[in-house]
């Protein structure tokens, strides 16, 4: 089997107006696109046809996402607005979450395109999966937009999938630079869906993503958050990949593992301050592939997030793409040594102590 590659030209099609790196346009801000825009994406499935690495995938262009699927998360209220809003002058769902008429159509298509990869994968019709979804989704709430993303696509695939006895137990690692508060409150109730959210700790939102919180009732204990200081490097997510990810990835023994995958934690992104180049996806991915093989069947869905280097962040889902697909061909990253080359990469002592303390109160709690 090969690994799923699944993409839509209509996502590419959602526009924001002209907010540059900003909420809203203000007096004194020069129009500009916006950073979530669709050239990194399409500049990300242009590098896989010009290296032919896109020849050795299983290409699939589903469909949208009904109604149906998307009320298993979001109230009718908010769908409701977003398709009057579209049906308009566009609007805006919510906290920082602009969309123009057009936008309704790519972000139902956006979470089409996680859906059929999350089953695909459920029921062994792919190796794996990774998934060209715009707008992302993991900013959205059952209620309302946040930060560029419309619909939850991890949750609606996630709830469609175990709704219909594809799976039941789901990890969900979400390595964006930005906290994934849509996947915490989507399941903080739910014990058999463990979400995990590796990011630059109060960055985006600034009220969610702290270690203290954990998950709620049943759900208590299947919610980890992981804030890294700003100017965090390899040496930081390599020891908080081997120390906390994959430790509890593994405890929870699941049978699907969904990465939200943002490359907004690389050195040349204009909305993060992390240090990761495109060897470090690539490494995180060769871990989780090993990861998946020994706990679920190799079973792992990888849906694309943030991102907003037009110019690195496809070089870092080739890299991410490729090692999924095990395959040879490689494109070079003329600054993936330079960025390794900086300094502060190697983990720092005070990031280590807060990595340690952290696994310490993990393994506390797990007793």
């Amino acid at each position: 089997m090969k690994t799923g590659f699944y993409w839509h030209e209509r996502c590419f099609w959602h526009d924001q107006g002209a907010i540059g790196v900003f909420s809203t346009p203000g007096e004194f801000l020069q129009p500009q696109a916006a950073s979530e825009s669709p050239e990194s994406k399409r500049r990300l499935k242009n590098i896989l046809e010009v290296s032919g690495l896109i020849d050795e995938l299983h290409l699939v262009k589903p469909g949208p996402a009904s109604l149906e699927d998307l009320l298993r998360f979001h109230t009718p209220r908010y769908l409701e607005a977003l398709q009057e809003g579209d049906r308009g002058r566009g609007g805006d769902g919510g906290d920082c979450a602009p969309f123009m008429p057009g936008s309704w159509a790519a972000a139902t298509y956006s979470a089409g395109l996680a859906m059929a990869a999350v089953e695909a994968v459920a029921l062994e019709q792919v190796s794996n999966a990774y998934a060209l979804c715009r707008p992302p989704g993991h900013h959205a709430e059952a209620d309302q937009g946040r930060g560029f993303c419309l619909l939850g696509n991890i949750p609606v695939a996630v709830m469609r999938a175990r709704a219909l006895g594809q799976v039941k137990r789901v990890a969900i690692l979400d390595w964006d630079v930005h906290h994934g508060n849509g996947q915490q409150a989507a399941f903080y109730r739910e014990p058999d869906v463990l979400t995990i959210s590796i990011h630059q700790a109060a960055n985006y939102p600034l009220e969610t993503g702290s270690f203290e919180e954990q998950g709620e009732g049943p759900g208590l204990g299947a919610n980890l958050n992981f804030p890294l200081p700003p100017g965090s490097g390899l040496g930081a997510y390599q020891y908080a990949m081997e120390r906390l990810v994959l430790p509890a990835l593994e405890a929870f023994a699941p049978e699907l593992i969904v990465v939200a995958c943002g490359y907004d934690a690389c050195a040349k992104d204009p909305l993060g301050k992390m240090l990761l180049n495109s060897g470090a996806f690539a490494h995180m991915t060769a871990q989780l592939k090993v990861l998946a093989e020994r706990c679920c069947n190799g079973r792992l869905v990888f849906v694309h997030e943030g991102g907003y280097s037009e110019g690195y962040a496809p070089l870092c889902g080739h890299a991410v793409i490729q090692t999924l697909a095990g395959s040879a061909i490689t494109v070079p990253d003329p600054q993936n040594d330079e960025i390794a080359a900086w300094g502060y990469q190697a983990i720092q002592p005070y990031q280590q102590a807060l990595i340690d303390d952290w696994r310490q109160q993990w393994e506390q709690r797990k007793q």
